[in-house]
């Protein structure tokens, strides 16, 4: 998995105060977790744009003013409601022999011949969890769906792989290719218009036996 470097100073004081003075500078509040203590840390609003506006999923390398270096993955995020600014991004380290979670996007790949044939590509999940060893980490999963016809659906089983283990149930659909609302509208209608073209026929010797009745 590719890796984005952060490059940050630590935090010497983590008051109310001193955060919303980081914040006017520029700089994002940061903790960083999973290791022998936490790691209190900032770094420029800027150096988090290729971490978290991009659909890509990535490793991070942290390296602070006092030479500490650390290996992590984004844990959680923290937006301003109506700026949509960085408030706050907690981190959590990682080592080689221990496994992590994380959220790895797919990669769907091909056309479905369902899709060809007038069906629509449903895709339930963009994004799948998945916990393994951070070298076995994948940048995306991928998903052939060039098969799938309508009425398929590709289930989470179908993109296993030994490098790392899926956080979702195994009935779990990634995608699903389904008949369109145009075609079910037509078939309904045609169903319709079967009905009343039978209502409409009245066999010749009903109507004999009413006339009979009549008399």
């Amino acid at each position: 998995m590719k890796s984005i470097t952060i490059n940050g100073s630590q935090r010497e004081s983590v008051g109310g105060k001193a955060t919303k003075a980081l914040r006017n500078a520029g700089q994002v509040p940061c903790v960083l977790y999973g290791g022998d203590k936490a790691v209190h840390f900032s770094a420029p609003e800027l150096a988090f744009s290729k971490l978290v506006y991009t659909a890509n999923a990535h490793t991070v390398v942290i390296e602070l003013a006092n030479g500490e270096t650390f290996n992590a993955i984004l844990q959680d995020i923290q937006f301003h409601p109506v700026t949509d600014r960085i408030l706050h991004v907690d981190f959590y380290q990682t080592f080689e022999d221990k496994a992590v979670s994380m959220t790895i996007p797919v990669n769907f790949i091909g056309n479905p011949r369902g899709v060809k044939n007038g069906g629509v590509l449903r895709k339930n999940k963009r994004s799948l969890r998945v916990k393994a060893l951070p070298g076995n980490l994948p940048d995306y999963i991928d998903a052939e769906i060039s098969e799938l016809k309508i009425g398929n659906k590709l289930y989470i089983t179908s993109l296993a792989s030994d490098d790392f283990t899926f956080l979702h149930p195994d009935n779990t659909v990634v995608c699903l290719v389904r008949r369109s609302r145009q075609a079910i509208t037509e078939d309904i209608e045609d169903e319709e218009a079967e009905d009343e073209d039978e209502a409409g026929d009245v066999p010749a010797t009903e109507t004999d036996d009413a006339a009979a009745v009549k008399e």
